[in-house]
């Protein structure tokens, strides 16, 4: 039987039929202020009893507002939420400190919008990335693969990514091309390239590359994409666009608000959960001081 990966929400697991497959991606869908954020550090912080290393939380919100990740880390799991700022220049020292090594957030990708307000047009009449944000993106990597790499060398076995935007069409958006970026090229990609690519010469850092190789299949992601929809019903009717990673993922859970009686009630339910079998529950849930309660 194939070892499930707890979300650290027990109801939620009963829900998924005992918990995520690894090596697979969620997306959990919701409008803004719902509780994703809740759901993706609950997940992260899991990490910490069922991987021994907490997971690591990749923001993408480019507004500037804050999400609360760290107020809600603190208070919920007394975890210092810090900023990752290593970074790493090709042939230059590779390797974080101890200080960094206890930094599990980023926010170094803080672009937002469509894809077409990245590009300029070709001579031949397509569209290219425009190299001013091409040399930004590729010099901010040199942040984000480095938080990855380290983190997945040090046990952790879980990625957040929170702060995606809607957006009409999916395609067009830069927050999607973004994660699918770093999705196939650093998260499933296997340990020992993306560590050659990092440590600079190779030779000089191999011994440390073949120490740390990990499993880039065990590694599991939640992606949490803000919907202009609310209501539940919307949710579970919402069509799946081109682009929309949604499509592509092992599972989908959605979260949404509906009118019962003179409240209005927060209601979760797993849409999509393939290789396994999973609840038909709607499932009500609270936010409340102690985080996310599904009862």
């Amino acid at each position: 039987m194939t070892t499930r990966v707890s979300t650290g929400l027990p109801k939620l697991d009963a829900m998924l039929g005992g918990g995520l497959l690894p090596g697979t991606l969620t997306v959990v869908y919701g409008a803004t202020g719902i509780g994703k954020t809740h759901v993706g550090l609950t997940f992260a912080d899991h990490g910490r009893v069922a991987d021994g290393a907490r997971g690591i939380v990749l923001d993408l919100n480019g507004r500037g507002d804050s999400q609360q990740h760290d107020d809600y880390a603190k208070r919920l799991f007394d975890w210092d939420l810090r900023v990752w700022r290593h970074t790493v220049t090709p042939m230059s020292e590779p390797y974080p400190s101890a200080g960094d090594m206890a930094a599990f957030y980023s926010n170094a990708l803080p672009w937002v919008g469509r894809v077409r307000d990245f590009q300029m047009p070709t001579p031949e009449g397509g569209w290219e990335f425009d190299w001013n944000w091409k040399a930004t993106y590729n010099h901010a990597l040199y942040t984000v693969k480095p938080f990855l790499y380290f983190h997945f060398a040090a046990g952790t076995r879980r990625v957040v990514v929170d702060g995606v935007e809607p957006m009409d069409s999916p395609a067009d958006s830069i927050q999607f091309f973004v994660f699918d970026e770093l999705y196939r090229k650093i998260v499933h990609r296997d340990a020992e390239t993306v560590g050659m690519e990092i440590c600079l010469p190779v030779w000089k850092h191999r011994e440390f590359i073949d120490a740390h190789r990990y499993d880039h299949t065990a590694l599991t992601t939640l992606l949490l994409v803000t919907t202009e929809e609310t209501r539940l019903e919307d949710l579970l009717a919402r069509k799946v666009a081109t682009g929309d990673i949604g499509a592509t993922a092992n599972t989908i859970v959605v979260m949404g608000s509906e009118r019962v009686g003179s409240r209005l009630a927060r209601l979760l339910c797993v849409v999509k959960h393939r290789g396994s079998a999973k609840s038909d529950e709607i499932v009500e849930f609270r936010v409340g001081p102690n985080g996310l309660d599904l009862g």
